[in-house]
């Protein structure tokens, strides 16, 4: 393991400094080609046969391989990491964003946490079982994808459709946005994400008389959109505690003792400081407004007005969540999806779990392990489409004053060097027990 654990570093190092930019449109994404020839290079340097493919787009590129297991018979399980990130401005930053600097006990740069700490680790354990003969269990499906910052349309959505064989046998699969450590009441609980919301981008549209801008007017597509978003951003949706938030709460009462009353969850979750935000993002559903368009000359009323805005949903709200949207927007507005991917949720139990468990207290004795639902959305949405239970499981031990949930999509991005090897090595005891 002491190779594998020297090479992670260098590996995310590496990997940040290919700027993997994805801003959804097609003149503001880079890198993805670059970063999937890199990724292929180094898994065929050891020995596998490598699949480098385009999905949807020229230069939308993903990385495949397999491992074969022992049990030829099992379902096979899918290790998946996206190669894209989202845009950062340099000036804003300590470093600059795509160095991969490593410094003051840390690997530098934007996609240090979502998600190359995670590629960067999953190449290191692939390199490692390749060079040292392991066989896993069950044969496993590395897979390095595309356009996960932008939904996924050209990257997993496009391979579940048109590659399902890649994905061969796959009954489980785990990628991004869990097994990273909360420090609470010096008790250490890591984080199994077991659900997502579902994610909708939504866009609103508003018409009116145009006219010119000295008049009196009552048919101002501007003001039908600004009102309607207003509601939106200003409304509050209903708490609802789903099975797997429950069971978090549950868990979290049990490993430190602090409890969420029922009549002040949100103060509870409080407590748990900068995580709050991602996990009090996960008791009611979620509408944010993000985006607007209108007009063309300032003394010109125009015809349309649009806006966009990001949902998140609980699983099993989305119909309900779409009745209270149509009474905030009222008449005038019309809305359409831009995307749209389903919540998901799988069953917190079973081997794979265990597994998850064990191989996090092997390195770290004093570990503890809750399910927990992510606010926001990953390829596992896609994935699931195929019948897969997914789970969010990146491995990482984290200083207990590191706010690592202002990190993802943040100035200054970094992952600890001590937690990047530490990840590394309890992948490496998963996977050869999984």
């Amino acid at each position: 393991m002491t190779a594998a654990e020297d090479e992670v570093v260098e590996l995310a190092s590496q990997l940040i400094a290919i700027d993997t930019t994805n801003t959804g449109e097609p003149d503001g994404t880079v890198g993805e080609r670059e970063a999937a020839e890199y990724v292929a290079g180094k898994l065929s340097e050891v020995g596998y046969e490598v699949e480098v493919l385009d999905s949807g787009a020229l230069g939308r590129s993903n990385v495949f391989c397999r491992l074969p297991g022992a049990d030829r018979e099992r379902g096979a399980l899918l290790v998946h990491g996206h190669l894209d990130v989202v845009p950062a401005e340099p000036a804003e930053w300590s470093v600059h964003p795509f160095s991969g600097a490593v410094q003051d006990g840390y690997v530098w740069g934007r996609g240090a946490v979502d998600m190359k700490d995670m590629d960067a680790m999953m190449i290191a354990v692939a390199r490692r079982f390749r060079r040292d003969g392991v066989v896993p269990p069950r044969d496993l499906v590395f897979g390095f994808i595309a356009d996960e910052e932008a939904g996924g349309a050209l990257g997993a959505q496009w391979l579940v459709e048109n590659r399902p064989d890649l994905f061969e046998g796959c009954t489980e699969a785990v990628g991004e946005v869990g097994g990273f450590s909360l420090t609470v009441n010096e008790q250490r609980m890591y984080l199994i994400e077991a659900a997502e919301k579902g994610l909708g981008w939504m866009r609103l549209r508003a018409r009116g008389a145009p006219g010119h801008g000295s008049f009196l007017h009552d048919d101002n597509a501007v003001t039908k959109i600004a009102e309607a978003v207003a509601r939106l951003g200003n409304h509050r949706f209903p708490l609802v505690v789903h099975d797997t938030v429950r069971q978090f709460l549950d868990r979290l009462g049990e490993i430190t003792g602090l409890e969420v009353p029922a009549d002040d969850i949100e103060g509870g979750l409080r407590k748990l400081g900068p995580l709050a935000r991602i996990v009090g993002a996960t008791v009611r559903d979620t509408v944010n407004p993000t985006m607007l368009k209108a007009g063309y000359k300032a003394n010109v009323i125009p015809s349309t007005a649009e806006a966009v805005v990001d949902c998140r949903f609980l699983p099993g709200r989305e119909e309900e969540f779409l009745r209270e949207v149509d009474e905030l927007l009222g008449p005038d507005v019309t809305r359409e999806w831009v995307t749209h991917l389903p919540a998901v949720e799988t069953p917190f139990e079973g081997a794979l779990v265990d597994a998850m468990a064990a191989a996090l207290q092997v390195h770290d004795p004093d570990a503890h392990i809750a399910p927990y639902m992510l606010s926001g959305g990953t390829d596992a949405k896609s994935f699931a489409q195929l019948g897969m239970h997914c789970y969010g499981f990146a491995p990482l031990r984290l200083p207990p004053d590191l706010d690592f949930a202002s990190l993802f999509h943040g100035i200054d991005e970094r992952v600890p060097v001590d937690a990047l090897k530490f990840g590394t090595r309890v992948l490496d005891e998963f996977l050869q027990k999984c």
